[in-house]
């Protein structure tokens, strides 16, 4: 068995609903058992693994864990309330609709319902994105974007979700570097707000990750969209140039290379490695990108993912979590005002799904290739 698959089974092994050892954030804060977006990259990694493997044992993992959750044939979700108006909320329903179309069961439908009632009422910026959350009135994040849109987008509602994309490629892009600033705020009140522009003042490599994923995606599901081609495109091409030139990886704040704090992120790099590879399989990149996502996911494995004298594999170095305003961040820089020294700030982790899923799912794109070393 291979060290990745032995490592994404040991992970399984320990985890269940109430205690996923993925989710770093339940472990130290000793967080309720609800619906939450961290589950839902993990168990999409894994359907991701069941896709290109055909083991059953992966698909109906994810079918259990989820499975928790839905509550009166899935009319109810555990820990799961439309109101709160938070769009990471929406992340685990993904897995939804696999979980549907190999199982048939209606409990399915029902949760995919309700979810989407949320989206119905979301509240919006004027130029039409949802906020990222109720708490986070008049904002766009990037992470958003991931969260929602791939969930989002059926024949009605196609061109809501392309206008959020555009929406964000004409604010928060940089057009010096081509890059994505983390969040926007509409009423430019937020402290991390420049009152100009409305933009946070980094670029942190998680939130680029969260949106290239969302990039690729959503043009997988709105047909191979030109305008998401484009965008996806554009924003790998620019990401190259601030890559660490020896290892192919990315910085947690993405263009400051060198500077005192800065390292080198495994949640980010490898949600970028995922949709180059995906990007490049799908025909929306040229095929040699493939390879260099090659390059940029067999860096993390050789850098980041670490056998221990008991066995154990450790993927090290992952942003526990990052945000703008609100709450306090997690380390011992307290304010989440979008500059330098709070990205750094954030704790460094590991085997947290925020890295290990797009690990895994850049991994599950070497399987589909049939190109494991």
């Amino acid at each position: 068995m291979n060290k990745i698959i032995k490592f994404v089974d040991g992970l399984m092994q320990k985890s269940t609903p109430t205690a996923p050892a993925w989710n770093i954030e339940h472990v130290l804060e000793g967080k309720e058992t609800k619906w939450n977006y961290i589950d839902g990259c993990m168990l999409k990694a894994i359907i991701d693994l069941y896709k290109a493997t055909g083991e059953r044992r992966y698909f109906d993992f994810a079918k259990d864990y989820v499975d928790f959750f839905l509550l009166e044939n899935g009319k109810k979700i555990l820990g799961y309330n439309v109101e709160d108006y938070n769009c990471d909320n929406i992340n685990m329903g993904k897995v939804l609709f696999d979980l549907h179309t190999v199982t048939g069961e209606e409990k399915y439908v029902n949760a995919i319902t309700l979810l989407g009632q949320q989206l119905q009422t979301q509240p919006r910026i004027k130029a039409g994105n949802f906020w990222h959350k109720k708490i986070y009135p008049h904002q766009v994040w990037l992470d958003g974007l991931y969260m929602v849109q791939p969930f989002y987008v059926n024949a009605d509602t196609c061109q809501d979700v392309l206008r959020q994309f555009i929406n964000v490629y004409e604010i928060m892009r940089c057009k010096e570097t081509g890059l994505y600033f983390h969040g926007y705020d509409e009423s430019r009140q937020m402290s991390w707000a420049d009152k100009m522009t409305g933009l946070s003042s980094n670029f942190w490599t998680r939130s680029v990750g969260w949106f290239s994923m969302a990039l690729v995606d959503t043009a997988e599901r709105l047909d191979a969209n030109e305008t998401l081609q484009k965008y996806l495109k554009e924003l790998m091409d620019a990401l190259h140039h601030v890559a660490d030139p020896e290892t192919k990886m990315f910085y947690q704040v993405t263009n400051k290379a060198g500077r005192d704090g800065n390292y080198l992120e495994t949640s980010g790099s490898c949600a970028i490695a995922y949709s180059l590879m995906k990007g490049a399989r799908l025909g929306y990149l040229p095929p040699s990108y493939f390879d260099y996502g090659r390059e940029i996911f067999d860096s993390v494995a050789q850098h980041k993912l670490i056998i221990g004298d008991d066995g154990d594999f450790t993927l090290k170095d992952i942003c526990l979590v990052a945000g703008l305003g609100g709450m306090p961040g997690k380390g011992d820089y307290q304010p989440r005002d979008g500059t330098y020294e709070y990205y750094i700030s954030e704790p460094r982790v590991d085997n947290d799904a925020k890295g290990v899923a797009p690990f895994l799912f850049a991994y599950a794109e070497i399987l589909r290739k049939g190109s494991v070393k």
